[in-house]
């Protein structure tokens, strides 16, 4: 069995009396991209602050890098007591950019390598495969003012890889980013798990987790409701067919005989979703009511996530 690369155990953090994490346990191996999909105030930001040596828990053990694996022991890296060796290892792209806005792109990569101790020589050498990476070569010389929301992450990117890192920790990555952009930072993403990187990635894009990561962590109320690839939780806890039904009456329908022809019927606004196992019948009868509109979909991770964590709306705490 592989050994984990990074490894959280019973982590435990309480302000007051709320409790934000609790008992949270899992582990990335290397090569792995691992989600942590949950609403506002799930805990998702302290447990990482945590991971990150920003936040101290009150119990449990955070382990980077075992070190032993070849000769049968596994020496690793705690968090917070060796914070400074293992951020040499460690790639991070915060929620929202850090970047000097006062350097060109080639120059931000160049004063964060010095960050790490690396001679310059090493680092001006590794600048050209890191803009490529990015797709920023031809804004080598460009300052932050000159590049789009979506430049300025890649950038970010390319800057946390400038130590050339095993794991990556990012927090919400594509936030704010248009379709494009994102698809881009997406496929960037990809091709670093490829090469062998390990990343943890928090985000509140449903299509992002499922299309990055190879496992997924369902954070809710500081406690993991679940944990599986993204197929596996989506069979294991969903009917496969959703029939989205919406219009004027739409609401109506839950009084009606249509309810019973669905395993389980959920209302979100002025939108009904039937969730069974065979939607023939129920797509028929629904032909009755040319007044709605309807959508055919099969299950998806949004519909897990809503089931498991609620449609109502939260503001984070």
């Amino acid at each position: 069995m592989t050994q984990p690369l990074f490894e959280v155990v019973d982590l435990s953090k309480r302000y007051g009396d709320n409790i934000v994490v609790n008992q949270l346990s899992f582990s990335i191996s290397p090569g792995e991209c691992l989600g942590v999909i949950g609403p506002n105030g799930a805990g998702k930001t302290t447990t990482i602050r945590m991971c990150l040596g920003l936040t101290s828990p009150d119990t449990g053990r955070i382990s980077y890098f075992p070190n032993g694996a070849a000769t049968g022991q596994a020496p690793s890296l705690n968090m917070p007591q060796d914070a400074l060796a293992i951020k040499e290892r460690l790639g991070i792209v915060s929620q929202f950019d850090s970047l000097d806005p006062d350097f060109s792109c080639s120059e931000n990569l160049l004063v964060f390598g010095r960050y790490f101790g690396l001679k310059d020589s090493v680092i001006k050498a590794r600048i050209p495969k890191l803009l490529e990476f990015a797709a920023l070569t031809h804004k080598a010389d460009a300052k932050l003012s000159e590049l789009s929301g979506g430049m300025k992450r890649r950038l970010s990117l390319a800057r946390a890889l400038v130590n050339d890192p095993q794991l990556l920790l990012l927090d919400e990555p594509t936030t704010g980013l248009d379709p494009q952009a994102r698809h881009l930072m997406w496929e960037r993403l990809q091709r670093l798990v490829q090469q062998g990187k390990s990343i943890l990635l928090t985000t509140h894009f449903m299509d992002e987790a499922e299309r990055l990561c190879n496992r997924l962590l369902v954070l809710d109320h500081g406690k993991k409701m679940t944990e599986g690839s993204p197929r596996d939780l989506i069979a294991q806890n969903l009917e496969p067919d959703v029939v989205e039904v919406y219009g004027a009456g739409a609401l109506a329908l839950m009084d009606s005989p249509l309810k019973a022809m669905a395993a389980r019927v959920e209302v979100s606004g002025e939108t009904l979703f039937f969730y069974t196992s065979d939607a023939k019948g129920l797509l028929t009868a629904l032909s009755d009511y040319p007044e709605l509109r309807t959508l055919h979909r099969p299950a998806n991770l949004e519909d897990l996530f809503l089931k498991l964590t609620g449609r109502q709306i939260r503001e984070a705490a």
